[in-house]
């Protein structure tokens, strides 16, 4: 345990960090999965609606420090390119 007061006051400030990071990244996996169960139901809209949303939840989460840059640039991609996929199929 630390005696410090300014240890004492990190530790406060690493708490509060850790739930706010828990929650974005809990919403961002929420958002995650109505995309994909839009995919996979064939709901084609809906779906390139609801990646809209992911990559503007995953934008933010990546700006606030949450998550690397480089991480959402991944993920996002692999979300598009299993977007693209469904669309293609569908139209050929």
């Amino acid at each position: 345990m630390a005696n410090l007061a300014s240890a004492k006051k990190r530790i406060r400030q690493n708490e509060r960090a850790r739930m706010r990071n828990q929650a974005r990244k809990s919403r961002l996996k929420t958002e995650t999965r109505r995309f994909l169960d839009a995919l996979h139901e064939g709901d084609l809209t809906g779906a390139q609606e609801q990646f809209r949303v992911v990559v503007k939840k995953l934008d933010q989460t990546a700006a606030k420090g949450t998550l690397h840059a480089r991480t959402v640039a991944r993920r996002k991609s692999r979300l598009a390119r299993r977007l693209n996929v469904a669309l293609a199929a569908k139209s050929g």
